[in-house]
């Protein structure tokens, strides 16, 4: 359970992380719009665990995941500019593949798939319950 601090703190990581991809590092990425969906920041603040979320990605999201951690202390130093006068030590960034939309797309799709028979019917006679 994250204390009330690491909750606001990741979400100021957060939100700042997606301005930093969206309007300053763009170019680094070849056009990728990269969304940050989780931030999991330590009880120390020392270190951020960042779960993103790629569409159009054009080698892949695992080769744009390479870039990124190639990319780290940027996007970390760019971060810092950001969030410099609000908190004392910028966190370390370690990026990870948020993967939940195409793991609900395959439970969707398993649960389409299954074949489950009616119930049958029941007498309305035989209700074990009084009203």
């Amino acid at each position: 359970m994250e204390s009330k601090r690491q909750q606001k703190f990741s979400r100021l990581i957060q939100k700042e992380l997606a301005e930093v991809f969206q309007r300053e590092v763009p170019h680094l990425f070849g056009g990728a719009y990269i969304s940050v969906s989780v931030v999991r920041v330590s009880p120390d603040l020392g270190l951020a665990r960042v779960y993103l979320s790629v569409m159009n990605a054009k080698d892949g999201n695992e080769m744009l995941l390479q870039e990124l951690r190639v990319n780290t202390k940027t996007v970390r130093h760019l971060l810092a500019q950001r969030i410099k006068s609000q908190v004392r030590v910028v966190p370390e960034l370690v990026f990870f593949l948020d993967d939940t939309a195409e793991y609900s797309a395959k439970i969707d799709k398993l649960f389409a798939n299954l074949d489950i028979p009616p119930a049958p019917e029941e007498d309305e006679e035989d209700d074990t319950y009084t009203r």
